[in-house]
């Protein structure tokens, strides 16, 4: 019996150490840019426990940064609700790139799951599933190691926003894009991925130059998704 939880020990332990060494990127972007949100909304008059709340509920970085800007120009909820549904649109692509990979899993699970996915845990999750890892002790522990690190940053923003009048000259903004980059490269097997990693960063730079607004992404995402399957189409 003991020797049995010795075991079932030293394996948790083991997947908690791999969870975190593939959460640690997503971390190390997460705290500065939940840093700069923590920030921002206090700067703005929200609440303590609502900005949290929001970390806590919401967990879509971009999404909270246009709520509280939002919310500060004095806009409805509906508004509010509105904007952050089509930000998160391209959401219902990164489902459906990972669902043939969830098939065996329950409502529950999958609810819990889609709850905590993000676009920087998408891309560890899409390398993992695609190498036919998809335990999912690990692919929770990620995802809650990636919402603790938001909700930390936060916490932190929030205890310093007394004593930073302006978060613009930190340079935090460049945290999430470097992370990005960190993660892609990761995912990087072929010169068909730096192919399209290069062409669909161009389109969406075009796009939101063009004024794409927040469809910039999807749409170059799409763009990119059917490059890919053609050079693998020629490939193969």
């Amino acid at each position: 019996m003991e020797s049995t939880m010795s075991s079932q020990k030293n394996r948790f332990n083991g997947v908690l150490m791999s969870a975190t060494k593939q959460a640690l990127p997503i971390v190390l972007g997460f705290l500065p840019v939940g840093f700069a949100y923590g920030v921002l909304a206090r700067k703005t008059g929200i609440s303590i426990d609502n900005t949290v709340l929001m970390s806590l509920l919401v967990f879509a970085g971009s999404s909270q940064f246009i709520a509280v800007g939002l919310l500060a120009s004095g806009a409805s909820a509906v508004s509010v609700i509105i904007t952050t549904f089509i930000v998160n649109l391209r959401h219902l692509l990164m489902s459906a790139a990972l669902s043939p990979h969830l098939r065996k899993w329950s409502k529950l699970e999958l609810a819990a799951f889609s709850f905590q996915l993000t676009d920087e845990t998408f891309a560890v999750h899409s390398t993992r599933f695609g190498n036919g890892d998809n335990c999912k002790c690990e692919t929770y522990l990620i995802n809650s190691i990636a919402q603790l690190s938001w909700i930390g940053g936060t916490v932190l923003g929030i205890i310093s926003s007394s004593i930073i009048t302006d978060i613009k000259p930190m340079g935090l903004d460049y945290a999430l894009p470097a992370m990005f980059i960190a993660l892609l490269i990761f995912q990087i097997k072929d010169k068909s991925h730096i192919i399209v990693g290069v062409i669909t960063g161009l389109l969406s730079t075009a796009f939101a130059l063009g004024g794409a607004g927040q469809w910039n992404v999807i749409i170059a995402t799409l763009i990119g998704a059917s490059l890919g399957v053609i050079l693998s189409w020629t490939k193969n």
